[in-house]
C-alpha cells in the first residue's frame, strides 16, 4: 500500500512539473539555466545555414552581413539549444532595442529610482505593443540615458559588450530632438546584435530579468503585440492559438523584428530574431517563420529519437 501512494506520489509530481513548463516564466532550477552561448549546438547551426543559404537573395544578404539570424529552441527546458548567422555582428535596429527601455525602466521601478505610475504603465504598453516613439521618448527621458546604458552594460546581463560586437543601445529619442549617447563602436543610436536580444528572450522566459516578478510584468508588456505584420503576420496564420512576446522595429531598408512564441504544442516553443538592411526587408522576415521552424522540427526529430 505504502509503494502505491509512493508511486502515484511520484506521478502527481510529474505530471504537475510538466505542467508547470506550460507556463511562463519556465519553473526550472537555476543550475539548470546555462549561459546562451554555451548552448550553441553545430547541427543545429548547420541545418539552420543549410536552409536560409538555399535561398540565393538571403545568402547575398548574409555574406553582406546584411541580415542576421538567431534561433533559440525551448521545446524542451532542460535542453535548449542556440543556432545563429552574423549573430555578434551589431546593426541599426530602429524600435527594436525598445525592450532595453523597458528593462531598464523595470529595474528602475524595483531600485525605487523610478515611481511605478498608471502613467508609465501605460507608456511602457504603448512602447512595445503599438512601438509608440512618443511613449518612448517619456520613458527615456524619466531614466535617461545613463541609466540604459548602465543596465545594458551591467555584468549581470551584458546585453552589450565592446569587446563582443556591442549588442543592444538606446541612445537617442525616438521623435528627434535632445541629446545623444550613441554606443562606442559603430556610433549607432539604436543598436541590436541577435546574439543579445536572443540572450535577453532566454533570461526573460526564464524569468531573469531583474526578478521573477518583473519579468512576468515584462511578458505581460510584450504579449499580444497590436502590429501585425513580419513575424506575426506569419505566425496569426499558421499559429493562431500561440503565444507571442514580440518587439519590432523598421527605419528606411533597416527591419528587424524578435519574438518569443509559446505554442499549445511544447514543439512551437521558441526564440527566433532577425535583423535585416533591405528594402524588402519587411517581407523577407515574414518568409523566414516557415523554413525556421522546419529547422526546429528536423532538430527536435532528430533529438528525440
Amino acid at each position: 500500500m505504502k509503494n502505491t501512494f509512493s508511486f502515484f506520489a511520484f506521478l502527481m509530481l510529474a505530471t504537475l512539473g510538466l505542467h508547470a513548463q506550460d507556463k511562463l516564466p519556465i519553473k526550472i532550477d537555476d543550475t539548470k539555466i546555462k549561459p546562451l552561448n554555451s548552448l550553441f549546438e553545430i547541427s543545429f547551426q548547420t541545418e539552420l545555414e543549410k536552409e536560409l543559404l538555399a535561398n540565393t537573395k538571403w545568402k547575398e544578404l548574409i555574406s553582406q552581413k546584411k541580415m542576421a539570424v538567431g534561433i533559440v529552441d525551448l521545446h524542451d527546458p532542460e535542453q535548449v539549444k542556440f543556432a545563429r548567422i552574423n549573430g555578434n555582428h551589431m546593426m541599426y535596429a530602429a524600435s527594436l532595442p525598445k525592450i532595453a527601455i523597458l528593462l531598464s525602466a523595470m529595474d528602475a521601478i524595483e531600485k525605487g529610482e523610478l515611481k511605478e505610475t498608471t502613467e508609465v504603465r501605460k507608456d511602457m504598453r504603448l512602447m512595445i505593443s503599438k512601438s509608440n516613439n512618443a511613449a518612448s521618448t517619456r520613458m527615456i527621458d524619466r531614466i535617461g540615458y545613463d541609466k540604459i546604458e548602465a543596465v545594458m552594460t551591467d555584468p549581470k546581463y551584458e546585453f552589450y559588450n565592446e569587446n563582443k560586437g556591442g549588442g543592444l543601445w538606446v541612445g537617442k529619442r525616438y521623435g528627434g530632438g535632445g541629446d545623444t549617447n550613441r554606443e562606442p563602436l559603430k556610433n549607432l543610436s539604436h543598436a541590436a546584435t541577435v546574439t543579445q536580444v536572443c540572450r535577453y528572450y532566454y533570461l526573460l522566459a526564464n524569468g531573469k530579468l531583474v526578478n521573477e516578478n518583473r519579468s512576468k510584468q515584462m511578458l505581460s508588456i510584450m504579449e499580444n503585440p497590436e502590429l501585425h505584420h513580419k513575424f506575426v503576420n506569419t505566425l496569426d496564420k499558421i499559429a493562431p492559438n500561440a503565444r507571442l512576446f514580440r518587439k519590432s522595429g523598421s527605419w528606411k531598408t533597416y527591419h528587424s523584428d524578435s519574438i518569443l512564441v509559446w505554442g499549445e504544442n511544447p514543439n512551437r516553443r521558441y526564440i527566433l530574431v532577425a535583423l535585416v538592411d533591405d528594402p524588402s526587408g519587411e517581407q523577407i522576415i515574414r518568409d523566414l517563420v516557415k523554413p525556421v521552424e522546419k529547422v526546429l522540427m528536423k532538430r527536435i526529430s532528430l533529438a528525440k529519437n
